[in-house]
């Protein structure tokens, strides 16, 4: 029985073996060769030629807007305020009234100070026609004129605090929202009300240093202010900063633009974009064409395997990494790696693989989505 059952084991054992050793080395074989002489899957891709352009060196930044002049309204001196002559968000012109301080003491003052300049004008008068007479002696006559213009001094000094508790508006512009009201009490130097010059108004941004070359006085400014819906104003260059900030390594450029509608407001944001340098051919792709990652930028180029055939044949996709330069909308500018008239994929080509196999197919893909604003 021993025997026996030894033996059906031996048996069962080498048709296991046998059927594995079998599958090993005569299925496999054939099922990986019967694959590997499959035709490769063909891709549909989209693509596009690149092509030349020639671009003028540009900076992008972004801006905002300064009111030059722009200050907050104050009083030199104390005191209640005994009336506002300004409402909030009022266009106001140079000169304008806006706040008068109660100056009932020095009215008060200057009234008693006129009385006694009229009283020592009269004395002067009498000691000038006495000394001419040779009634009297010429120190009577020089007490009398410094008392007389004592006098007038103390005149004037009334009046020039009665016009510092009038505050006035230095320029022409908007005020916004006032601070104070009727019968509040301020101190010397406390802010009453926003003065912003609107039109015009200028924009602050920071150039790179390389770029301070190809910056000058008098260039054009483009900004695009997206709170407004997009709209675009222009305007020119008016002063480059006399130094570099060495923290960022920028520049600071102010430029002036018109405002006549006065919608653009003091702090708001803007795109600003500066044509600086002389135009230069490159050659460009759409942003949809690239693939980034952290081990280089790279395209997909389709190229004919037959030579003779050309498009016309079997494709294929080549891999090639790039070195980017400017992007401009949906474009980008290549520095190396793709001749003009080659042919690259725009889209499909996260499903490729260096020289796989390719046919190209029309553009279905979305329209390019606005750009989002630079914030």
């Amino acid at each position: 029985m021993r025997a026996k059952s030894f033996t059906i084991t031996f048996v069962v054992l080498a048709v296991v073996i046998g059927g594995l050793s079998y599958v090993q080395f005569k299925v496999k074989p054939a099922m990986i060769a019967g694959f590997m002489s499959a035709p490769r899957p063909v891709n549909g891709v989209s693509v596009e030629e690149a092509r030349p352009e020639s671009w003028t060196p540009r900076l992008a930044a972004i801006g905002t807007f300064k009111s030059v002049p722009g200050i907050d309204a104050a009083g030199q001196l104390a005191g209640i305020i005994a009336e506002v002559a300004v409402k909030n968000g009022q266009d106001v012109r140079q000169g304008d009234l806006l706040f008068r301080i109660d100056d009932a003491s020095e009215q008060a003052d200057l009234k008693s100070n006129a009385a006694t300049l009229k009283n020592a004008e009269i004395a002067y008068q009498r000691q000038q026609s006495l000394t001419a007479r040779g009634v009297a002696s010429q120190s009577n006559l020089d007490a009398a004129v410094a008392a007389r213009d004592t006098a007038a001094a103390a005149v004037e000094r009334a009046k020039v605090i009665i016009a510092q508790k009038t505050i006035t508006a230095p320029f022409s512009g908007r005020v916004g929202i006032r601070k104070v009201d009727v019968g509040q009490y301020v101190a010397a130097g406390a802010a009453l009300i926003s003065l912003q010059q609107l039109d015009p108004i200028y924009i602050d941004f920071q150039a790179p240093e390389q770029f301070f070359g190809d910056l000058a006085l008098g260039q054009t400014v483009t900004a695009q202010v997206d709170l407004l819906g997009g709209i675009k104003v222009s305007g020119k260059i008016v002063n480059l900063d006399a130094r570099v900030d060495r923290d960022t390594r920028t520049l600071l450029v102010r430029a002036e633009m018109a405002n006549p509608d006065k919608k653009i407001l003091p702090g708001m944001f803007a795109n600003v974009d500066v044509e600086a340098g002389k135009s230069r051919d490159s050659v460009t792709l759409p942003r949809t064409a690239i693939s980034y990652s952290l081990y280089g930028d790279s395209v997909y180029v389709v190229a004919p395997d037959d030579a003779q055939k050309g498009f016309d044949g079997p494709l294929h996709a080549e891999r090639r990494f790039v070195r980017l330069g400017e992007t401009r909308g949906e474009r980008v500018a290549l520095q190396e790696g793709v001749k003009s008239g080659e042919k690259v994929v725009t889209q499909g080509q996260i499903k490729l693989q260096p020289n796989a196999a390719v046919k190209i197919e029309p553009d279905t893909g979305l329209p390019p989505q606005n750009p989002r604003p630079l914030q």
